[in-house]
């Protein structure tokens, strides 16, 4: 495959990148030969924040909206990634909470397509934590006390150590696909691009074996988009609906 054969070129041009010890919280990957980028971060020490709408009630959509945007606040966007399914409108598919409020309510019944593939799960991101647990044991723990940030998504990749029970090791949809993970401990948040399209069941191992994430969660394929300004990484296309970012506060001279 083309594709693969230049990707892997490039990454043997960058090898320091792609296998030695990574310079910031983002690092090429390659797991069954076909690389990743996953970007790390600690949600004790680092500002990870879900990201929809402008004061004027406009969706950023764009990475580059985004980051001005932050920087009229006085801080700098270091990483973002889309975070979630939406309708045409921007509109999240599924549960969708911003500083404790929620546009959207959770979605606790099978549906139509890859976010109604149960189980699926949500993503949350409270002061100090984060987490991916599958949707009916988010409700149980959060229904009367909302996180500050939380988006649902689907299917769920790896529920408690274990591969979502459809998903299958010779599925034929090959995508570029993008998800959120969680290390054992609580203390990472694993964000994965993958650079080159894959099955689910190639994405799920990822998380799993490779990252030893017990806990993973699909964000979306054909829309998957990164940016990594550090990696000189901003994708553009269609607009997005959530975007999951991570916020420095700017130096000061």
């Amino acid at each position: 495959m083309r594709w693969r054969n230049a990707l892997l070129a490039l990454c043997g041009g960058l090898l320091a990148a792609c296998t030695g010890a990574p310079d910031g919280p983002c690092e090429t990957r390659l797991f069954e030969a076909v690389p990743y980028l996953v970007c790390s971060f600690d949600p004790a020490s680092d500002d990870i924040r879900l990201f929809l709408r402008d004061e004027a009630g406009a969706p950023f959509g764009q990475f580059d909206r985004l980051a001005n945007h932050v920087a009229s606040k006085g801080g700098n966007l270091v990483f973002a990634m889309n975070a979630g399914m939406y309708h045409e409108d921007r509109r999240p598919v599924g549960l969708y909470v911003e500083e404790e409020e929620a546009e959207m309510g959770l979605v606790k019944n099978a549906g139509p397509g890859n976010f109604g593939m149960l189980p699926n799960g949500v993503f949350w991101i409270e002061d100090g934590a984060a987490g991916v647990m599958e949707t009916l044991a988010y409700d149980a723990e959060f229904a009367d006390d909302p996180p500050r940030f939380a988006t649902q998504s689907g299917p769920m990749l790896v529920v408690g150590g274990e591969l979502h029970p459809i998903l299958n090791p010779e599925g034929t949809s090959l995508r570029r696909r993008n998800g959120v993970g969680i290390s054992a401990d609580g203390r990472r948040v694993y964000f994965v691009i993958s650079d080159a399209p894959v099955n689910f069941h190639t994405f799920a191992r990822l998380f799993r074996d490779e990252l030893g994430a017990p806990n993973a969660l699909y964000l979306d394929g054909a829309v998957s988009k990164v940016y990594a300004p550090a990696l000189e990484r901003n994708e553009t296309g269609l607009d997005m609906g959530p975007i999951v970012g991570v916020v420095r506060e700017n130096e000061r001279s």
